[in-house]
């Protein structure tokens, strides 16, 4: 048996993106969520960070939460926007007397919204990679950074992304998590292209678990990712279907997983949507199960 097949035989590691709640009800999904995930045993899971630092204060208290209450290692998402590097940093501090030990770093979208033209906040972090060098100056934390495999919308070309990359990687960046896509060469393709250009990090496909397909085609524009016309034809007729539209998303994720995994990938981020449901169905098609209960 090779040494490939070897590796695509075992079962991938996994983790899971949530966001912070704005409401009770919400505040009650998110933790029955997180509850039923743990058990998968995932590599780290991570919590966003609203445009323009909006959910700043709700961040870091999930996070903190999930340092004290789980056995989870929590990834706190950060981003340039509306804040100065002194206040940022003071975040970024928190989160270490937090015991938190790995930030995703994130440039983030303009207050105004995605597709306005994003300028740096005076006195703040530029970027992403700026914003990287100031997380590795403060702490030793493990710092995941965006990469896009159909290219960032606001990038000149592909190469011009990549060159990015390079620039968070030499910052401090240790691990990269794509945008989400649909077509498992897209993103084969665009790791033997970092490859080739000297990258090493371990490159993770984001997975969107988004089963409102009009929804998913709304974020897709936004953030430049491609939806296949297959997907097009398999969600006709389904608007008022949500059940059949939630088992058709996670057969279609775990094809995607499985036909990455054929091409060598074992790590799988998922965009859960803070849906324990749809994450748990695409993992038990790859295989992933919950870890044995440990004896008392």
């Amino acid at each position: 048996m090779s040494a490939k097949a070897v590796e695509n035989s075992a079962t991938p590691r996994v983790s899971f993106e949530f966001f912070p709640p704005k409401t009770e009800d919400m505040e009650t999904r998110l933790w029955e969520s997180i509850a039923r995930l743990e058990p998968l045993g995932p590599a780290f899971v991570s919590v966003t960070y609203g445009a323009g630092g909006s959910t700043r204060e709700r961040t870091h208290r999930t996070v903190k939460r999930i340092v004290d209450e789980t056995g989870l290692a929590p990834a706190a998402h950060l981003t340039c926007v509306s804040a100065t590097k002194a206040e940022i940093d003071d975040v970024i501090r928190s989160y270490w007397d937090a015991g938190v030990r790995h930030i995703v770093s994130l440039r983030g979208d303009p207050p105004e919204g995605i597709g306005e033209r994003y300028t740096p906040f005076p006195g703040g972090y530029e970027n992403a990679a700026d914003l990287s060098a100031g997380i590795r100056a403060i702490g030793d934390f493990e710092i995941s950074v965006g990469c896009y495999p159909e290219k960032h919308p606001e990038s000149a070309s592909l190469q011009a992304d990549i060159d990015h990359l390079k620039r968070k990687i030499d910052n401090g960046a240790t691990r990269a998590i794509s945008q989400f896509f649909f077509d498992a060469d897209v993103f084969l393709g665009y790791v033997e292209t970092v490859r080739a250009a000297g990258i090493t990090i371990p490159i993770v496909p984001g997975i969107m678990l988004q089963p409102n397909f009009k929804g998913l085609k709304r974020m897709a524009k936004l953030c430049g990712a491609s939806i296949p016309d297959r997907l097009d034809r398999v969600f006709d007729g389904m608007d008022e279907d949500e059940k059949t539209r939630e088992l058709v998303t996670a057969h279609i994720a775990a094809d995607l997983c499985h036909a990455l995994k054929a091409g060598g990938v074992d790590q799988f981020h998922f965009y859960t949507l803070n849906r324990a449901e749809l994450a748990l169905a695409t993992c038990a098609l790859l295989g992933v199960k919950p870890e044995p209960a440990k004896a008392a």
